[in-house]
């Protein structure tokens, strides 16, 4: 099993959350607190967690809070060049979304769990696949293709939902070997698809 989230910078916020298996069957709730998505993952045990947040800091920087040092990361570089838009972690509401995860992933990783940080909108410009702004109808389609089934026909499916989706077809493709690391072992890496 795998686990996708679409993490949210405040538990007050939808974060999007699916469990898919390896032959691509999806389910997908919307989550609020930290409790529930670590009792979601609890009940699942997943191989990965892939997780739509920064979760890891740039090097030489202490924190969010102090403002000095770099605000961004070799894979954020990497992302500039490849021309795929980002919000910097150190941008106003993301340093919530960055706390929150880089704490969910301590949490998961202490309990023995492999935790990938990836970014949906990069992997779907890899995939060459619309992104949400288009209409939640496109990408629905487009996941369609990929082969995904399951909660991806799901009447109501919210916008975070279908981005929990991405984020664990990445970590399909992350056990499957098929995917691109940007990044370094000192700074962490971020997953997406092969291009």
């Amino acid at each position: 099993m795998i686990v996708g989230i679409d993490l949210a910078g405040s538990e007050k916020r939808n974060t999007g959350f699916c469990v898919m298996n390896l032959k691509l069957e999806c389910k997908t709730k919307i989550l609020y607190s930290n409790e529930e998505i670590i009792q979601e993952v609890e009940k699942v045990k997943p191989k990965v967690i892939s997780i739509d947040a920064p979760l890891f800091l740039p090097l030489g920087r202490k924190s969010l809070k102090n403002r000095k040092g770099p605000h961004l990361r070799e894979c954020d570089r990497k992302l500039l060049e490849m021309k795929i838009k980002f919000f910097p972690l150190t941008l106003g509401p993301m340093r919530k979304l960055t706390e929150r995860g880089i704490l969910l992933r301590k949490i998961f990783e202490k309990k023995g769990y492999k935790v990938v940080e990836t970014y949906p909108g990069a992997a779907q410009d890899i995939l060459k696949i619309p992104r949400k702004n288009s209409g939640i109808e496109k990408v629905r389609r487009s996941l369609k293709k990929l082969g995904i089934k399951g909660d991806v026909d799901k009447k109501n499916i919210s916008a975070d939902e279908l981005d929990a989706i991405v984020c664990a077809y990445v970590g399909f493709l992350y056990l499957k070997k098929k995917f691109l690391a940007l990044g370094n072992r000192k700074e962490g890496f971020m997953i997406l698809p092969l291009p």
